[in-house]
């Protein structure tokens, strides 16, 4: 009883701390991506314009229109990427659908070679094909993970990456902007907004990937402000210059 007790103790457990993240969904990706490259290109086209010895009102133009510009660029970036790949996959679908369709005993002796491969007893890797052979779409499912590296049922939605890109874009380059949007007539409460921003999602993508939330948050601030430091240092070169 206490052995039973104990295995099934063990299964329980299993199960609490066997959940997977979603690494396969269409949105993360562009969405960190959209908030970080938000957040540092309008941060360094800011600081650069700043350095420039700009207005108020032209640092706030510059912001607006790097927040427009960058939002839809990397929403039309993200859509096309998505699209092409999404395409690419449903095209070896169809290849993979017709030979299942004209060539079944050829696919069945292909998906036995690989449970084979990965160490399956010759004649259960056969009886295991032949079963999961049975229904057309089960097969295609199979073959298309076990050969393409991909779930046909779970392929990213190019609309969903890029809404995800242009929201996730337009709010992180519209941190450095709030300070003078709300007044602001100096740049350093803009920088500071922005690097607490920076941390913040250098924070939250830790709670994702489980990497340590205070390193991600450190490597995020240091590149955005390395970045704005050298463009607010470019910016007021080339304004010297220029004057």
């Amino acid at each position: 009883m206490a052995i039973i007790e104990t295995e099934a103790t063990l299964h329980e457990a299993h199960r609490d701390n066997h959940t997977h993240r979603d690494v396969n969904g269409g949105w993360l990706r562009p969405a960190v991506f959209g908030a970080m490259d938000g957040l540092v290109s309008n941060l360094a086209l800011m600081t650069g314009v700043a350095g420039g010895a700009i207005s108020r009102q032209g640092i706030i133009l510059t912001g607006l229109a790097g927040l427009a510009a960058g939002a839809f660029s990397m929403a039309a970036g993200e859509y096309t990427s998505v699209a092409s790949q999404r395409e690419l996959v449903e095209a070896e679908l169809d290849v993979e659908r017709r030979e299942l369709r004209k060539h079944p005993e050829d696919e069945e002796r292909e998906l036995a070679a690989l449970y084979e491969a990965r160490g399956v007893e010759p004649a259960l890797a056969r009886e295991v094909a032949r079963q999961l052979s049975r229904d057309p779409e089960q097969a295609l499912e199979i073959h298309a993970r076990e050969e393409l590296g991909v779930d046909p049922g779970d392929l990213p939605s190019p609309m969903v990456a890029a809404v995800s890109s242009f929201g996730a874009f337009a709010l992180g380059a519209l941190l450095p902007l709030l300070p003078y949007l709300l007044g602001g007539r100096v740049l350093w409460p803009a920088v500071l907004v922005a690097l607490v921003g920076l941390f913040l999602c250098g924070a939250v993508v830790a709670r994702v990937t489980a990497r340590t939330w205070w390193f991600s948050g450190l490597r995020q601030l240091a590149l955005g402000g390395a970045a704005a430091a050298v463009t607010y240092a470019l910016g007021n070169l080339f304004g010297i210059a220029v004057g």
